[in-house]
């Protein structure tokens, strides 16, 4: 495992991380959860991200059992909020009531005194901007909170809070967490050049687009029994997008890059996000420990120029790139 520090913070964290948005809680047991977790830390992984609206709150509870005995130094956890976590009129968005409210519960369910950083899981266009960022940097000072980030922002939204963050003398986001693959590149044109200048590294979520650019997904077939695909608490719905054949086509034409490389189309997959030198770390989410084992391998794989255009040349126009897919939904609707 390689390690990478995150944005321009003196903080370092394992270039690929593990996540447990859809897995823990849900559609893993606890005992194979905690197994999932034990064997990524065991291969060099550092970095945990989860969130408060995991699994209705039980994935950070499952999280922090997984963690448990483990030096607190030794690893480094992160959670969000912002989706509702309760049917209340607060228990949802970025006010300063449901910020501190969910830190604090967040906490009691990761079994720890601090979280290694806390991200804004979207942009909440009701609430003024400042009483957020204010709210994360009292957490800052108070010591339940080391940093900062946020989640599938655009350019305008972080160009912004960094503005009243620097006018206030608030701490600065040091991280984003976007969707980012071979297949969705929304991130590329705008937030990752802001980023770069601002010292924020990106963490970035489906590196393998929902399992698509495995290569499990093959076109005129139907999804393997048991995918992601079948499964509407597995992500069914965000998947669905690229279920098409000239969708599948197009990354079957990725099977002989991998096997050229002696990888699987997985491992390229997530090496191919880590070539792009703004992102800090790739989350991998995992049902198993094989598939533990499998994706770390990925970590330190260097793709030439000639590789990365050869992907480039075998997804053609398939990916998505416009920045204004970059959306948060309102939590309130």
């Amino acid at each position: 495992m390689e390690y990478r520090r995150l944005g321009s913070s003196g903080m370092y964290v394992s270039e690929i991380s593990y996540g447990n948005w859809i897995t823990h809680g849900s559609q893993v047991e606890a005992d194979a959860a905690v197994k999932c977790v034990r064997t990524a830390y065991d291969l060099g992984i550092t970095t945990f991200d989860t969130a408060d609206v995991y699994a209705a709150t039980k994935a950070e509870s499952v999280l922090g059992r997984a963690l448990k005995g483990i030096k607190r130094e030794s690893y480094e956890l992160f959670t969000k909020v912002y989706w509702p976590t309760g049917s209340g009129k607060n228990d949802r968005g970025l006010s300063r009531k449901h910020i501190i409210e969910s830190c604090n519960a967040s906490l009691k369910r990761l079994n720890t005194d601090h979280i290694d950083l806390y991200q804004m899981h979207r942009f909440d266009y009701e609430t003024p901007l400042e009483e957020s960022l204010s709210a994360f940097d009292d957490l800052i000072r108070a010591g339940k909170v080391h940093y900062i980030g946020f989640s599938e922002w655009n350019a305008k939204q972080i160009a912004d809070a960094l503005r009243i963050q620097d006018a206030k003398g608030y701490t600065r986001f040091v991280s984003s967490q976007p969707q980012y693959s071979a297949l969705w590149r929304v991130i590329e044109t705008e937030v990752v050049p802001l980023s770069k200048r601002e010292g924020i590294g990106q963490i970035v979520w489906s590196p393998m687009a929902q399992g698509v650019l495995t290569g499990k997904y093959l076109p005129g077939k139907k999804p393997p029994v048991g995918s992601r695909a079948t499964d509407k608490k597995s992500g069914a719905d965000m998947i669905s997008r690229w279920m098409r054949d000239d969708v599948l086509s197009a990354v079957q034409n990725l099977a002989p890059i991998a096997r050229d490389l002696d990888l699987t189309m997985g491992q390229l997959s997530i090496a191919w996000v880590l070539q792009n030198s703004n992102v800090s770390s790739a989350i991998m989410g995992a049902t198993k420990p094989a598939q533990v084992k499998e994706n770390v391998k990925a970590s330190g794989v260097k793709l030439s120029a000639d590789v990365m255009h050869a992907i480039d040349k075998a997804l053609g126009n398939i990916p998505t790139t416009d920045p204004k897919e970059t959306k948060s939904p309102n939590p309130r609707a």
